[in-house]
């Protein structure tokens, strides 16, 4: 089947199985004479896998191990709840970052008027910030570069 048969059967765009196929997570088994790509169902499933983990969240290095692993048989399931274990932590982490923006940001819109005045604890919020004197910012500036 071609690239555009491959995504109605998979659920992945064309656009996104040509980037997979770019960084090594999926691979096609071949080419017409005309140079175009040739899918089959193993290929399909593999995309259908891809797309359940991008779902949940992983990352292209965590995707790529449990491929890995799924078609490894012989493999240790410690090696894939590891993995899982990892990422549930990273979205605890992620998830907690959310809630203290979500926090702040409504403190802050329930201290502003709302009305036509210009005063407004938010803009003020934004406008005096400084990362220098927040340690938390700081860190978390480091952990995303």
């Amino acid at each position: 089947m071609n690239i555009g048969e491959a995504s109605r059967e998979s659920g992945v765009t064309a656009k996104m199985i040509r980037y997979y196929e770019s960084v090594g997570l999926l691979s096609a088994k071949a080419r017409t004479a005309a140079g175009y790509r040739v899918y089959g169902p193993q290929e399909v499933h593999s995309l259908r896998f891809i797309r359940q983990a991008r779902r949940l969240g992983f990352l292209v290095d965590d995707i790529r191990r449990l491929l890995a692993l799924w078609h490894d048989r012989s493999r240790a399931s410690a090696e894939v709840k590891e993995i899982a274990l990892e990422h549930v932590t990273e979205l605890n982490r992620r998830i907690a970052e959310l809630t203290e923006m979500r926090d702040t940001l409504a403190h802050l819109a329930t201290h502003c008027h709302g009305d036509d005045r210009p005063d407004c604890p938010i803009i003020e919020s934004l406008a005096d910030y400084d990362p220098d004197s927040d340690p938390s910012a700081c860190e978390k500036h480091h952990k995303r570069a």
